[in-house]
C-alpha cells in the first residue's frame, strides 16, 4: 500500500516541510499529500521541489486544494494554472478539489450543467499539463452520494477526471463502504482514511470547525478505533489487485498527530503483512 502523510495535518503546528519529510520516511510512509496552501507558501523557496523530496525516497502523491468552480472564468483559470505549475514543480500527477460546495440534492439543473461544464474545462486545462483532476467524495458537494458521483463522471466524460474515495464520508452518506467502492472503482485514483468514534461527532469535520485552530477535535480517533470497520475495508482492498496499490493518505486533523499517524501506519503494515502471508499459503 502506497501511503502518504497529509501536510494539512500540521496546519496549526510550527513545523517545516523538511521535518515532515524526515519524519515521514522514518515512519514508513511512501509519499506526501501536499496542501495547496503549503505549496503556495513554499513558492519563494524553489529549492524544495520534486528532486529535493526524491532525495528522501518520497514523492508528492497529490496536491490538495479548492477550485472556485462557480467563480468567474478568470478567477478559476488563474487558480487552475497556478496549481498546475505547483503540481509540476513538485512532481504530483493529480490535483484534488471538491465538486462545488453545494449538495447534489439541492442543485438545480442549470447549476448542475454549469458545474459539469466547468469540470470539463478544468480537466481540459489540466490535460495540457498531463495532470488529473481528482474529486473528493464529501458531504455538501455534488460527490455526496454514489449515484450523484456516477452521474457526474458520466456527464463530464473526461479521462483525467478521477476520484478521491474518502471512506468516512462515503459511510457518512449512508453507503456500505465496500459496495460503494465496488461501484466507484473505475474512477478511484486515491483514498483518504480517517475515522470517528460516533456519528454524533461528524460535525467536527465541517470546514468552519476543522480548519479553526480552536475548533473541536472531539470524536476524532485512529482509523482502527472508530465506527467505520477499516479492517474489513483494508482486507477488501488487498483482495482486489486493481485497488490495493492505489495511493492512500492518512488524513488526521486531531491532536498528537505524529503518534497517531505512526500507530495507524504500523497497524496498516501489520494487516497488510498478514494478508500477504495468507495469500502466499
Amino acid at each position: 500500500m502506497n501511503l502518504s502523510v497529509c501536510t494539512i495535518t500540521f496546519r496549526h503546528q510550527l513545523i517545516s516541510i523538511a521535518e515532515i519529510a524526515k519524519w515521514s520516511v522514518s515512519n514508513g510512509f511512501q509519499g506526501i499529500e501536499l496542501w495547496g496552501a503549503h505549496a503556495t507558501n513554499l513558492e519563494e523557496q524553489p529549492e524544495y521541489s520534486k528532486d529535493w523530496i526524491a532525495n528522501y525516497g518520497l514523492r508528492v502523491t497529490m496536491l490538495s486544494d479548492y477550485l472556485p468552480l462557480f467563480d468567474t472564468n478568470d478567477a478559476l483559470y488563474f487558480k487552475v494554472h497556478r496549481l498546475c505549475r505547483l503540481a509540476k514543480h513538485w512532481g504530483a500527477s493529480k490535483i484534488r478539489t471538491f465538486a462545488s460546495n453545494e449538495a447534489s440534492a439541492g442543485m438545480n439543473e442549470q447549476r448542475k450543467a454549469l458545474l459539469f461544464q466547468r469540470l470539463q474545462t478544468v480537466c481540459d486545462r489540466l490535460a495540457e499539463y498531463d495532470l488529473n483532476l481528482v474529486i473528493e467524495t464529501h458531504p455538501n458537494t455534488y460527490a455526496d452520494s454514489v449515484s450523484s458521483t456516477v452521474e457526474m463522471f458520466n456527464a463530464v466524460k473526461r479521462q483525467n477526471l478521477q476520484l478521491n474515495y474518502d471512506v468516512l464520508h462515503v459511510w457518512e452518506a449512508g453507503e456500505d463502504v465496500v459496495n460503494a467502492c465496488e461501484q466507484l472503482s473505475p474512477y478511484i485514483n486515491h483514498f483518504h482514511f480517517k475515522n470517528i468514534s460516533s456519528s454524533e461527532h461528524l460535525n467536527v469535520f465541517a470546514p468552519d470547525n476543522v480548519y479553526a485552530a480552536a475548533g473541536s477535535r472531539e470524536g476524532m480517533v485512529p482509523i482502527f478505533d472508530g465506527i467505520v470497520d477499516y479492517k474489513k475495508f483494508i482486507e477488501y482492498l488487498y483482495s482486489n489487485p486493481a485497488l490495493r496499490n492505489i495511493d492512500s493518505s492518512l488524513e488526521w486533523f486531531g491532536n498528537n498527530a505524529k503518534n497517531i499517524l505512526s500507530q495507524d501506519r504500523y497497524k496498516l503494515q501489520k494487516i497488510s503483512q498478514s494478508l500477504a502471508i495468507a495469500e502466499a499459503m
